[in-house]
């Protein structure tokens, strides 16, 4: 998600930079001729991507950081329960000499 997201952004801006230093002054993206419509619609979508990116890297980065906390968390309770367990074998070792 979160390569999506960066991807998503990198296009965007890739489209808006290449469109703010066209230096020909008219209608067109990298020495491509386009219409003013087409323009505006790859400006908009560039910008909606950017916005996409964003959420998409938002939303990956806190499910991973979840997922390394639910991690981290049943990592801690797993050594609780070695210990518990090996506490209770060597307390019924002493009990049954």
């Amino acid at each position: 998600m979160v390569i999506l997201g960066v991807v998503l952004i990198a296009l965007g801006a890739v489209v808006i930079v290449a469109a703010v230093f066209d230096l020909q002054g008219s209608a067109a993206l990298l020495s491509i001729d386009l219409s003013a419509v087409t323009v505006f619609l790859l400006g908009v979508a560039a910008g909606v991507a950017v916005l996409w990116g964003f959420g998409i890297l938002r939303f990956g980065t806190k499910r991973s950081l979840q997922r390394r906390r639910e991690s981290k968390k049943l990592e801690e309770l797993s050594q609780k329960l070695d210990r518990v367990e090996a506490e209770r074998k060597h307390d019924e070792r002493d009990e049954n000499p």
